[in-house]
């Protein structure tokens, strides 16, 4: 490169950028859009300093997918150059699909779209324009390189993103019980018969590491008013779309308005280069700008619930170990309905209830321990750790989230 390119990052200090195609990649306007994309969505409302990025996580994780790499390779594992810099490639882009607030939006402002998907239609659009040489990244990235362990240690249980988004999640919030020691999880990882698989001595890391996400999606990720504030922000863009595809002609971006008068299937963005333009296009100001015009709109739901956003006057929300009954949700809505006077058809946008579900090791996506006689097994089957085992329970919570107040004039 013409220069040392280095990003001081906190929690890493200071990052190298390795090559000139990852810094065109980092330059490029897909990636940039992630500065302008928060990494936990609206958990600000709940931790204030949660306002970092998606592109702060990118980096980061190439950060760590170098480390883990160069470990590998002093413990004899053969990669080369190229594999080496197509890792980094896979990692830096596995995040490249999110659209606005992360994952708040993922399933209303499309159709059942996961932000992977659009991810892989980002990286095949990049290859094209680098001349194929993400070719092996994309391979990697899918999972059909034949050395394997490339793609767990993009994509599984014990990835390098999960490593970078818990330390950063931490640092940000200030939730401390989420700490987990990536540099020893790294240090102990191998890879045996083209499978990435931990070394015994570093299985009480791994306990630990299963222990402080699980603890980290309670505390942070499913915290119940961050739960809250994405319903409102569902309900919001349910509305929205309703309006925009009812001839209303809401104002907003152009790339905004695009998504909210169509219903965009995965085969549309595969079929129509325009939808995965604008897509590039869309990011949080898309929203935030929607929000400050349409507080002044004359529709009553979309008035009440983007003034509610900029003054942080969240849903009431209730959680409950016990699914809460029909009878029970049906006297929700009919108290929101006769408090506020309004059209029974209008409740659920200002009323929402649910599941939220936890479980931090999925037995079906092990994650394998190297013993010292050279055996690979399960991680839950290793040693004594009962934690593990009870960790591979799902736990569910029920919630119900209504308005408080609203303004019908």
């Amino acid at each position: 490169m013409k220069s040392h390119k280095i990003i001081n990052d906190p929690v890493y200090g200071f990052i190298n950028i390795p090559s000139e195609l990852i810094f065109a990649i980092i330059d490029h306007p897909y990636f940039q859009r992630l500065r302008r994309i928060k990494q936990l969505g609206l958990t600000d409302y709940v931790y204030p300093g949660a306002l970092h990025t998606r592109f702060h996580h990118a980096i980061g994780a190439m950060h760590l997918m170098s480390v883990t790499l160069d470990h590998l390779r002093n413990k004899g594992i053969e990669i080369d150059d190229r594999e080496y810099e197509s890792a980094l490639i896979a990692i830096l882009l596995h995040d490249i699909g999110h659209g606005p607030f992360s994952h708040a939006l993922e399933f209303s402002l499309l159709k059942n779209i996961s932000h992977e998907s659009i991810s892989r239609l980002f990286i095949i659009e990049l290859n094209k324009q680098f001349g194929s040489q993400l070719d092996l990244a994309l391979r990697i990235f899918n999972g059909n390189y034949e050395r394997k362990f490339f793609h767990q240690l993009v994509s599984s249980q014990l990835d390098i993103d999960r490593l970078d988004y818990l330390q950063r999640d931490c640092f940000f919030t200030g939730v401390s019980e989420g700490t987990i020691g990536a540099d020893r999880i790294i240090k102990m990882m191998h890879v045996k018969d083209d499978q990435l698989v931990i070394e015994e001595k570093g299985i009480y890391s791994i306990e630990n590491f299963l222990s402080a996400r699980r603890l980290m999606y309670w505390q942070v990720y499913l915290h119940k008013t961050t739960v809250s504030a994405e319903k409102m922000l569902i309900n919001l863009i349910l509305r929205a779309k309703f309006l925009q595809k009812s001839g209303s002609d809401l104002p907003g971006t152009e790339s905004l308005l695009y998504f909210l008068s169509n219903d965009i299937l995965f085969d549309d963005f595969e079929t129509n280069p325009e939808v995965l333009h604008h897509f590039a296009e869309l990011d949080d100001f898309d929203i935030w700008g929607g929000l400050k015009l349409w507080k002044k709109k004359g529709d009553y739901v979309l008035r009440n619930i983007s003034d509610m956003f900029l003054t942080r006057n969240l849903f009431k929300i209730t959680l409950s170990n016990e699914p809460f009954g029909e009878m029970e949700i049906m006297k929700m809505k009919q108290k929101i309905q006769e408090r506020f006077g309004i059209p029974e058809l209008d409740v659920p946008y200002f009323f929402s209830s649910g599941i939220i579900s936890n479980h931090a090791y999925a037995a079906k996506k092990n994650i394998f321990v190297l013993t010292k006689k050279g055996e690979v097994i399960d991680v839950a089957l290793a040693a004594d750790l009962p934690n593990i085992k009870a960790m591979s329970k799902i736990v569910k919570k029920h919630y119900a989230c209504r308005a408080k107040n609203l303004t019908l004039h």
